[in-house]
């Protein structure tokens, strides 16, 4: 099961669809159901279910994972896309005895409102791995614990600490909202079909209360952003760039009218704070010059220029923040949450706002 040595498939003369109860696995949706009976009875136990609990699930497939959230739980919520898994799921347990436990909700989990539940159990379509995330986070009440499967490296980088290679954005929200640890590495070949990279099971459990406030979360992640646009460089050469400092000081001078009430009053969605597949490859270091420019939403290109002959004094009051707080020479890659916390504080303390 976990990293052992994985064995070729033979391709089948089905032309590369998988079966089960005649129903066809198409590996463009995301459809990779578990087949190992031991592997799902782990992922149950490691979720210490309660008989109390009401569980989530999300993408039962033809419910191999949720015979046994049943055998387990009180009740089972299953939220599935596919018709034809809507229609295996009640065909499967029609008549049994866990039939009147059993809600099965046709439609996409990122886009339909969760009931409440206690726990999360899922094994899901690895391309909503970091909406999932976020949208679990910000649901209300909150849970207790979410036990996921993700892909491997997608795993790697939620439990990334600072000075690893995948620590990114990614890693500092996901664990600034909650804790994340890791439970299981699991091969490829548990799968039917089998996808084209290993998978680990990860335990998510919300942090009660946050370590920030929750009208802070924008503006943190205003932060992230910057700070994690190229993750290698010190944060002087980030923060001495022309479009940042346009955009900072485009901030502070709209802050200068408003009341901050007002600024903070607008409610953070939690999606935002993800990664999409495509923003993961943003944060390596791509081996530029530091005084290179990046782009940033927002930057007024045509006046640029402008801005940064204009106001010199506003680029060394960014910098002197830095270096008063012994930031200038640190880098993203290796700050602790608790550090870009602090560097938020400071900021702010300065008049300096990332909204």
């Amino acid at each position: 099961m976990a990293g052992g040595k994985i064995k070729k498939e033979t391709k089948r003369a089905t032309g590369g669809n998988h079966f089960q109860g005649g129903i066809p696995f198409y590996k463009s949706k995301g459809q990779h159901i578990l087949k190992n009976p031991l592997l799902v009875d782990a992922i149950v136990q490691k979720a210490g279910i309660k008989s109390t609990d009401t569980v989530l699930e999300i993408g039962p497939g033809t419910g191999n994972l949720t015979k046994k959230l049943l055998e387990s739980g009180k009740f089972v919520v299953a939220v599935e896309v596919d018709q034809r898994m809507v229609l295996e799921l009640q065909r499967r347990f029609q008549g049994t005895p866990h039939h009147n436990r059993l809600k099965v909700i046709q439609g996409d989990v990122l886009k339909c409102d969760l009931p409440y539940f206690d726990i999360c159990v899922a094994n899901i379509p690895y391309q909503i791995s970091s909406p999932l995330i976020f949208k679990l986070l910000d649901h209300k009440p909150a849970f207790r614990c979410a036990i996921i499967m993700f892909q491997r490296e997608f795993a790697m980088r939620l439990i990334a600490q600072p000075g690893d290679t995948l620590y990114c954005r990614l890693s500092v929200n996901t664990q600034l909202l909650s804790r994340v640890s890791h439970l299981l590495k699991v091969g490829k070949n548990n799968f039917r079909p089998p996808p084209k990279v290993d998978s680990s099971v990860v335990r998510i459990e919300p942090r009660k209360p946050l370590p920030l406030s929750p009208d802070k979360l924008k503006e943190w992640d205003g932060m992230l952003r910057i700070c994690f646009s190229r993750k290698n460089k010190t944060l002087g050469a980030i923060f001495k760039q022309k479009k940042i400092l346009a955009l900072l000081e485009r901030n502070y001078k709209t802050l200068q009218v408003l009341q901050q009430s007002q600024v903070n009053s607008e409610k953070m969605n939690l999606s935002s704070l993800g990664d999409s597949f495509e923003d993961l490859n943003l944060d390596t270091d791509d081996g530029r010059d530091d005084d290179d420019e990046m782009d940033v939403e927002g930057s007024d290109t045509e006046s640029m220029a402008d801005a940064g002959e204009k106001d010199l004094g506003f680029k060394d009051k960014v910098l002197g923040v830095l270096k008063q707080y012994d930031y200038e020479n640190k880098r993203s890659s290796k700050l602790t949450q608790n550090e870009f916390i602090h560097l938020l504080s400071v900021f702010n303390q300065a008049h300096i706002h990332f909204t």
